[in-house]
């Protein structure tokens, strides 16, 4: 039976003590281990998510495990939002595993039920330990960011008419390609004219023309800049990892949980109207737990739906002033150590970017310049 959760008068909204980050991660270690234990990349990422996110490490190297039922009593003061984040990194855990055993699957739901949690991606990872990719694609509709997306509540995209779909393509817009076109002019060291340098730099189309991405999509591309990420897949790792916690609805996880299909175990072959797999950017390299936490971090003090804003009101704003304004700290030194770079720094570029930039300025008759970016 599900443990209850707490009147508002005993609800623990203190940030997690050393104590309870131990019972935390016995909770992670046991719920998502295959039967021969953890593996690496899994110590990796729950360790790193725990520190960043308390401060306190967490030991998986020898831990008594802990049961559902206990681990539930033990956030028994704990509220629903509390727990469903929890489930959320147990999922994580989960799916980072190629094969994902049923077992593990199985588990966590386990978990889920006893702490009264009801995560959609606990389906989507049900079916990946089937084998059931394609119906995953269906559970990921049904039970993510975009389950009840609807234009309306986007008029921030300014397309020049309704978008059917969360990720539809939209390439016969002139408006909305001017629109973005404009950020041209906007002031010297503000967001805007960031943006407009991000894009010309990689030969990116602009929104509503020939070639761009899905406007919700291009949505990210603003917290590219924001939060000083690149644009390898391992920094759009970083980027959905901030944005997915950042959105109060816990349904944005699924970002994360798309990203980590996509670019780490290739459960997904294609997402958001324009990527498409390519697997091992987040095992590669032991340093990459350490930038998304960080960036799972900052998203949790973030706290804003970043996909539903209307950016071009930002977008005068000096990138220090926006930042401020929508509550994007800098990032930690251990990110930065771990080789977390900005869309201008060495590495902040993709070769393909690089050369698509410099393709379409050689198209427009004007000198490349990557604005300090290089591979």
């Amino acid at each position: 039976m599900p443990t209850p959760l707490p009147a508002d008068a005993d609800t623990l909204l203190l940030p997690p003590d050393e104590a309870e980050v131990r019972v935390l991660a016995r909770g992670f270690g046991t719920a998502v281990a295959p039967a021969d234990g953890l593996t690496n990349l899994q110590r990796l990422l729950l360790g790193a998510i725990a520190e960043s996110m308390t401060g306190f490490p967490a030991d998986f190297d020898a831990f008594d495990p802990i049961g559902p039922e206990e681990f539930a009593a033990a956030l028994a003061r704990r509220n629903l939002d509390f727990r469903t984040r929890i489930v959320q990194v147990m999922v994580l855990g989960e799916l980072v595993l190629v094969p994902l055993p049923e077992e593990v699957a199985t588990r966590v739901e386990t978990y889920a039920r006893e702490l009264g949690v009801n995560e959609g991606m606990l389906r989507v990872a049900r079916d990946y330990a089937k084998g059931s990719l394609g119906l995953a694609l269906i559970d990921f509709e049904r039970n993510g960011y975009t389950d009840d997306w609807v234009q309306d509540q986007h008029d921030s995209l300014h397309t020049a008419s309704a978008l059917e779909q969360a990720w539809q393509e939209c390439v016969n817009d002139a408006a909305l390609a001017q629109r973005w076109a404009d950020l041209e002019h906007c002031p010297p060291g503000s967001l805007g004219r960031g943006v407009f340098d991000f894009y010309r730099a990689r030969g990116f189309a602009f929104p509503g023309s020939i070639g761009s991405a899905p406007p919700l999509l291009a949505q990210h591309d603003w917290v590219h800049v924001l939060a000083d990420y690149g644009t390898r897949v391992e920094s759009e790792l970083e980027v959905f990892s901030l944005i997915a916690r950042a959105i109060p609805d816990g349904r944005g996880f699924s970002l994360l949980a798309m990203v980590v299909s996509l670019f780490e175990t290739g459960y997904m072959i294609a997402g958001a109207g324009l990527f498409q797999y390519d697997r091992g950017h987040l095992s590669r390299d032991e340093h990459m737990p350490v930038r998304v936490a960080d960036a799972f971090r900052r998203g949790a003090l973030c706290g804003k739906d970043l996909l539903a804003i209307d950016w071009f009101d930002y977008a005068d704003l000096q990138l220090e002033d926006a930042r401020r304004e929508l509550g994007i700290v800098e990032k930690s030194e251990k990110a930065r150590a771990a080789g977390s770079v900005g869309p201008w720094e060495p590495g902040g570029i993709s070769p393909f970017q690089l050369a698509a930039g410099q393709r379409a300025a050689e198209a427009e008759g004007r000198e490349y310049d990557s604005y300090g970016a290089c591979v």
